[in-house]
């Protein structure tokens, strides 16, 4: 049976560390992987240094298939991503003359002028490959196993259309998801151990959910797992087990129910 291809996130920028802007991008790439059949492994952010950077990009790629990475391909004097990623693989950087083009056709169509600081976008490492971006056309680039995208949301799940092609994809992950409405996760907590014991191959996970503007408290609980008959029969004996929780639950509260519902977590 074939492994499944590893991946790891490398989310570079001060603004993320600094509370300033809210990192979007983990979740996308992970929703992304998913359904590839690549495996998360680990997300890390660090921010505008060059040491940090080349010593992580450097641990990641030698750790995993595939590192995913965003921010810092702007044109400022802080988008310090490229150089870094030279100085990881040990070979020059120089503008490429495609990311030139590419720049400076954008600036004509938008009566712009390119200058020397929109220039820097069009530097890549040697040996590179470019990811197009359909959206501001400056582009992220792939250099051996590391996929360096923009840090802007928009721009960065562009990319990934012009990234798909490049992965080894593996099986997917199938989830199924049951509601447990106005019941604590504590009550479910046992049948939950249970069943996990029974299906070492699967994961199952408990996720509470507070109250919603009808009152609504409870948990999902989420069965994982790649072979689809073991994920069928997990949560069959999932609901089994919560017929006797949800009745418990009713004399805490009569609203207990629960249900198989579409929505994953």
């Amino acid at each position: 049976m074939t492994t499944n291809p590893t991946a790891a996130i490398l989310i570079i920028g001060d603004e993320i560390l600094s509370g300033r802007t809210t990192d979007s991008n983990i979740n996308t790439i992970a929703k992304f992987l998913v359904s590839l059949g690549i495996d998360l492994k680990e997300a890390r952010v660090v921010h505008d240094d060059e040491t940090q950077i080349v010593e992580t990009v450097n641990t990641l790629r030698h750790a995993y298939d595939y590192v995913f990475t965003t921010g810092g391909i702007g044109p400022t004097h802080d988008d310090i991503t490229a150089d870094c990623m030279a100085k990881a693989f040990g070979v020059d950087i120089s503008e490429h003359p495609a990311a030139l083009k590419a720049l400076t056709d954008r600036s004509i169509a938008m009566g712009w002028t390119l200058n020397d600081n929109s220039r820097r976008m069009a530097r890549i490492p040697h040996g590179a490959d470019l990811i197009k971006n359909p959206v501001s056309a400056a582009p992220g680039f792939q250099l051996g196993n590391v996929f360096v995208m923009a840090g802007v949301p928009k721009i960065m799940e562009a990319m990934l259309e012009d990234v798909a092609p490049r992965l080894r994809t593996g099986a997917r992950v199938l989830s199924r998801t049951v509601k447990l409405a106005y019941v604590g996760e504590s009550y479910a907590a046992d049948a939950l151990r249970e069943i996990n014991g029974r299906y070492p191959d699967l994961s199952l996970g408990s996720y509470p959910y507070g109250l919603s503007l009808n009152g609504e408290f409870g948990t999902q609980l989420v069965v994982r797992g790649r072979d689809a008959e073991g994920v069928d029969a997990a949560t069959n004996e999932l609901k089994a087990a919560l017929i006797q929780v949800v009745e418990a639950g009713k004399a805490r509260n009569p609203l207990a129910s629960f249900e198989e519902i579409t929505a994953q977590i």
